[in-house]
């Protein structure tokens, strides 16, 4: 069964030529354009990339912080003991604790957006992997999220980090910012995160590596962007 497409989406759609290509600068003028939802949507790119996702030399994975954040408030767990703890708390940490923090969510709590724990804390927290890892909140030293610098670590989530890795079909979703935000902002979010996934390039990929990105709100069309 076909979906039935909104009276705005239509509408949004006419502003949206499929068959061209638009710098990012365009893509996110036209999209400022559309008409909106009653509520302030994401602005995303999607990546497709030419690589091989059965090589995992191949899988590509990264952070960087956004310099105008992600619009949106997110929520910090930490799992540390002593000094850590206060160090997380003066950083902004939403929740903060130790064996009794690793109970409440083995019994179903999971009010928080990101995970953040001190190395000692791992091998208490990996009980916790059946639950945390399937919703991508499993904390990493790859990522910046298991750190004796819990402070550091706090302060760039909540300031706009964002994450990006490959999914199954070798492509990369990520959230650049709210449509409220100013045309500039927007630009300036998606320009650093496409210069960061280029330069995590696998270092073993022959030729072409990005092979199309596309620029949307989350209930909008999307518009192809110069790669």
């Amino acid at each position: 069964m076909a979906r039935q497409l909104s009276k705005r989406y239509r509408e949004a759609a006419k502003s949206v030529d499929e068959a061209k290509t638009y710098t990012l600068k365009e893509a996110i003028a036209i999209l400022k354009t559309v008409p909106k939802t009653k509520f302030d949507e994401s602005v995303e790119l999607a990546f497709h990339l030419k690589i091989d996702t059965k090589k995992s030399d191949h899988l590509v994975r990264g952070t960087v912080v956004l310099p105008h954040g992600t619009g949106r408030k997110v929520r910090v767990a930490v799992f540390c003991r002593g000094e850590a703890e206060r160090d997380a708390k003066d950083a902004g940490a939403d929740f903060i604790g130790a064996q009794e923090l690793i109970d409440k969510v083995a019994g179903g709590w999971m009010d928080f957006d990101f995970v953040v724990a001190t190395p000692d804390m791992m091998k208490d927290l990996s009980k916790l992997g059946k639950v945390l890892g399937p919703r991508g909140l499993m904390p990493s030293p790859k990522t910046g999220t298991v750190t004796p610098n819990v402070a550091q670590a706090i302060k760039d989530l909540k300031a706009g980090k964002v994450e990006f890795k490959t999914d199954k079909q070798g492509g990369i979703h990520v959230a650049v910012g709210k449509i409220s935000f100013s045309e500039s902002q927007i630009y300036e979010n998606a320009s650093i995160l496409i210069e960061t996934l280029k330069a995590a390039r696998p270092a073993s990929l022959k030729g072409e590596f990005i092979k199309s990105i596309c620029v949307s709100t989350s209930m909008g069309p999307g518009l192809k962007v110069n790669a």
